[in-house]
């Protein structure tokens, strides 16, 4: 096979070495910076079947902490001392395959690093005319599927419905809160660690209520915001919220459980809601939520959502660190809930 540039154009290209964060340790409990080295890695110019890219966007994401530890899960834990991984977008500099060509830019999951060298069939084009690029790891991306599938399919959301959102202000929940809205939900409450947090979620993305859980037992400010109950709770953040939404559950309610990211840094086991024995009387259903097993719904939900997004009606924020070496700190700020939607990590244009 023939590569898209010429041998001499594509050395131009590729810089022999970049950028790339590694886990050198398994953090217990809060990941602290000596767990991870910010390493010169070689830059390998493509093989047959593959391509080249520089990323220009890097996702961090809450799960990311679980692949951190060796504990058997869903998906594979990020190995020592090699370089970690996560949604990325960047600009494809070289390609050894007929579909990818210089100047495309695409989706891949080898972030964490300035270059990626990966088999094609792993990533995906996206358009930076259609929607602004940083909107493929968020909105429009992972985390948008996320709240779509899981408000929708695993929540079974219903016009009428009155819903509850944890950690609403991140990527996932922001949007569940707005798509819960567009759909005719009756009532949309969220909570969010900051009062500015709070004054987001009801003044620009449109909730009906929404609190601070710092500023007291999430119990009684979610019966004070729900006077009614609930009949759909998006679970982000578990423990104390979780408990909460159990309590103000209606009959035959809903529970999608996204994350607790409220435990993913403890180091002794948390206890399970002291109320769970509700789930008999008001026979409530609760749920894992995966979006890898959703992937059918993105055609549907590219084509509902972006029309909303273009038009201002389903709103989205990001907060933007620059530069790889901030890449760390991004993270760590996000699992302190430092982020207004999506976090994402600049490298430039």
């Amino acid at each position: 096979m023939t590569s898209s540039v010429s041998p001499d154009a594509a050395a131009d290209r590729i810089p022999a070495t970049g950028r790339a964060w590694h886990l050198t340790a398994r953090p217990e409990g809060w990941p602290t910076p000596d767990d991870f080295a910010l390493r010169e890695v070689p830059v390998q110019a493509p093989a047959e079947g593959q391509i080249l890219v520089r990323n220009i966007h890097l996702s961090v994401d809450p799960y990311m902490r679980g692949r951190m530890s060796a504990a058997k899960s869903y998906v594979e834990p990020y190995k020592l001392n090699e370089p970690m991984t996560g949604g990325a977008i960047g600009v494809v500099l070289a390609s050894e395959h007929p579909d990818f060509a210089p100047g495309d830019h695409v989706l891949h999951e080898l972030g964490w690093r300035e270059y990626a060298t990966l088999r094609a069939k792993y990533a995906t084009k996206v358009d930076a005319e259609a929607a602004p690029l940083s909107t493929y790891l968020g909105v429009l991306g992972m985390p948008g599927l996320t709240a779509y599938a899981g408000l929708l399919r695993v929540a079974g959301f219903q016009p009428g419905d009155t819903v509850f959102v944890s950690g609403a202000a991140g990527a996932v929940g922001s949007e569940v809160g707005q798509l819960a809205r567009l759909k005719g939900a009756a009532r949309v409450i969220g909570s969010a660690g900051s009062d500015e947090k709070v004054k987001v979620l009801t003044d620009e993305y449109g909730f009906d209520a929404a609190f601070n859980y710092k500023n007291g037992p999430v119990a009684e400010q979610l019966k004070e915001a729900a006077p009614s109950g609930i009949d759909v709770y998006f679970d982000n953040v578990g423990g104390e919220h979780l408990e909460a939404a159990i309590s103000a559950m209606n009959l035959h309610g809903r529970i999608a459980v996204c994350g607790m990211i409220s435990q993913y840094n403890a180091t002794e086991p948390t206890p399970a809601p002291r109320n769970l024995a509700q789930i008999i009387a008001k026979r409530f259903r609760m749920e894992g939520l995966l979006v890898m097993d959703h992937y059918d719904l993105q055609p549907q939900f590219v084509q509902e959502v972006a029309p909303w997004i273009r038009s201002g009606e389903l709103k989205y924020r990001e907060t933007v660190v620059e530069g790889i070496e901030n890449n760390l700190d991004a993270f760590l700020g996000l699992l302190r809930g430092e982020n207004v939607g999506k976090m994402i990590v600049t490298l430039g244009a």
